[in-house]
């Protein structure tokens, strides 16, 4: 399968009575077979030829998951021409004018919802000679062209000119541009990552050496299409087993879109899920939140459930044993009365999360496995098209980014770049048909990142001796200490906030200074239920009320320095010495996280750039300074 048509047409042969897709626009799912996907991409390639799309035109497309986000792509790939997938959480007017110029998109897909940001900009995009609007809408502006035009020309056009659609269907090679993919905008200017049909097409079959995915198996897909996590895991891979997907159904408003997540997956039952850290965690709280309000008593039989799984199953690979059989047995008797009721309430049907975008915490990762479906972590980055590796039923270690996918070189450099043995960390470098075509107008940094065909990922790692690949985070977020040594912080940072209901967020900073120092973002509704618990009837408007909080905050970091309950989980030299609280969360709307939900470590050093020069005083080392007391308004 050299490119994605070919994949595509492939399955519709092997698969072609089978459900690809679901959708709910009313009450229900309703399902669309590889036939009449099929029917509908050929529509929609010919309306765009018939609008006058050429081969390697730049199409943009930015919409909600949905169908036609999925009939779309594949009918701009018909025709030759080149998709530009755009996040709909973008906002600002430049991001989007900085993306659409820079990849010079002639023709615009838009749902109805995000068309607004369209007509915000259009006057400022003088190539784009048409918008296509997927939902009906009162009134269209004047090049704005409705979907269903879209397919009426293409019917026509079929009628007269079907060879010259297949014609140019097949002339689409493998090294050929499918998408221009850019970066979440962690700078002023994002990289359009390049990725040819084979790059997608390869990167399928490196996941299918991995996971082996049923004709009866569906996935709902709840990340963004926009990324190519979405675009292989998300349904080329299911394409390529004839398996199902569905999208979550679109809201009028992004949380409302959000809420429909947990509805959808009870509705729809999946077998697999897509996840990133972000999302597990906001599941992880639904169900203990569920679990709280059913009173003490089923809170603590919750968390002796837990405790017994979490020594029974260890890292996964090591789970069980002969003298584990009792523990066996409970673990059992604890499944049936409580764990399959979580799982009843998560559609009841699932398998495993497939887990990516970020590091994800053990402890996230040995809650799902307790529980009975089990997160996998995988690695990989939007230049490797993207997955190079993952933990699998079959084969997995909690706490590892999993074994590589096959057909794929990875070695471990140090920074002179001499390759290190197993066990030693260094940069982790890879070399295979998933590497990205590069930067798209942007050769320097093609050069810096792909040398000789190996792509320089700019993660720090290490190879284990069983081969499971530890990605230990960011060269670029590392922590440096006043003598030169360097850690990852990504660890600590997601260690503490998931294991405690009173912080959400946390940033180490340490750049050559005499210690670490956290900004952190709290729970400040659990932050006042604790105070409320301890001091019952104290305003939490005092100067008392806040003393407590922060004091309670301190505790927290203070169970992991000697002598605490957790010492000996991390150096503690890198555990903040200085601690600021900050008044609002980090979150993409301010730009202090980017689409993939990480943390724009730089943005948010230089917003928070007198706080963190604070903390370096006397008065700031104090965890009960006026601005911390302030935060907590």
């Amino acid at each position: 399968m050299k490119t994605i048509i070919d994949l595509f047409e492939t399955s519709v042969k092997k698969y072609g009575k089978n459900t690809f897709l679901w959708e709910k626009k009313t009450t229900e799912f309703e399902p669309v077979t590889y036939e009449e996907t099929k029917k509908r991409v050929y529509r929609f390639a010919a309306g765009l030829m018939s609008l006058g799309v050429q081969a390697g035109d730049k199409v943009a497309l930015l919409s909600e998951g949905r169908n036609d986000w999925v009939t779309g792509e594949l009918g701009i790939l018909y025709t030759g021409a080149v998709n530009v997938p755009i996040s709909v959480k973008l906002e600002e007017k430049n991001d989007l004018i900085f993306r659409l110029k820079h990849s010079e998109t002639k023709y615009i897909i838009t749902s109805g919802t995000q068309l607004r940001k369209i007509r915000l900009i259009i006057r400022e995009l003088p190539l784009v000679q048409g918008v296509i609007v997927l939902d009906t809408i009162e009134a269209y502006d004047g090049n704005e062209i409705p979907v269903e035009n879209i397919l009426a020309e293409g019917d026509r056009f079929l009628e007269t000119n079907y060879d010259d659609l297949i014609a140019r269907s097949r002339a689409v090679k493998g090294d050929d541009m499918a998408n221009i993919s850019y970066t979440s905008g962690t700078t002023a200017d994002p990289k359009g990552i390049m990725l040819s049909h084979r790059n997608y097409t390869a990167n399928v079959e490196q996941c299918m050496s991995l996971v082996k995915v049923k004709q009866e198996d569906s996935n709902l897909i709840i990340i963004p299409l926009d990324h190519c996590f979405g675009h292989v895991v998300g349904f080329y891979t299911f394409m390529a087993y004839g398996a199902n997907v569905a999208t979550v159904q679109t809201g009028k408003t992004p949380i409302e879109s959000l809420k429909n997540i947990p509805l959808n997956i009870k509705e729809f039952q999946p077998t697999l899920i897509m996840s990133v850290p972000a999302l597990a965690k906001s599941f992880r709280k639904n169900i203990e939140s569920t679990i709280q309000k059913k009173g003490k008593r089923a809170e603590k039989f919750f968390q002796k459930a837990l405790k017994v799984a979490y020594e029974y199953n260890k890292e996964g690979y090591n789970r069980g044993g002969i003298a584990m059989i009792h523990k066996r047995i409970m673990l059992a008797i604890y499944d049936k009365l409580l764990f399959a009721k979580v799982r009843g309430a998560m559609g009841g049907k699932m398998k495993f999360f497939i887990g990516g975008g970020a590091l994800l915490d053990i402890e996230l990762q040995r809650f799902f496995y307790a529980i009975g479906i089990p997160m996998f972590q995988g690695y990989g980055l939007s230049e490797a098209t993207p997955v190079i590796s993952s933990n699998t039923p079959r084969k997995h270690k909690l706490g590892s980014s999993g074994v590589l996918v096959k057909n794929l070189e990875l070695k471990i450099l140090d920074p002179e770049g001499n390759e290190l043995p197993v066990g030693e960390k260094g940069e982790i470098v890879i070399k295979g048909e998933n590497v990205m075509l590069g930067y798209w107008k942007n050769p320097e940094a093609t050069a810096e990142t792909v040398r000789d065909g190996w792509l320089y990922t700019g993660d720090m790692g290490y190879m284990d001796k069983d081969g499971f690949l530890y990605v230990l985070g960011r060269f670029k977020s590392l922590l440096i200490s006043s003598d030169g040594e360097k850690y990852s912080p990504e660890g600590i940072e997601e260690g503490i906030c998931d294991g405690t209901k009173y912080l959400e967020q946390m940033m180490l900073h340490n750049n050559q200074d005499p210690y670490t120092v956290a900004l952190v973002v709290p729970d400040k509704a659990q932050l006042k239920c604790y105070v409320e618990r301890i001091r019952p009837g104290l305003d939490w408007d005092t100067m008392e009320a806040k003393e407590l909080a922060l004091k309670k905050i301190q505790e927290i970091i203070n169970r992991y320095r000697s002598g605490g309950v957790y010492a000996g989980e991390y150096p503690e030299r890198w555990l903040p010495a200085a601690i600021a609280v900050l008044p609002e969360p980090f979150t993409e709307q301010n730009h202090l996280l980017n689409s993939s939900l990480k943390m724009v470590r730089g943005k948010i050093e230089e917003k928070y750039k007198d706080r963190l020069e604070y903390l370096y005083t006397s008065e700031g080392k104090n965890m009960v300074n006026d601005k911390n007391i302030f935060a907590l308004k």
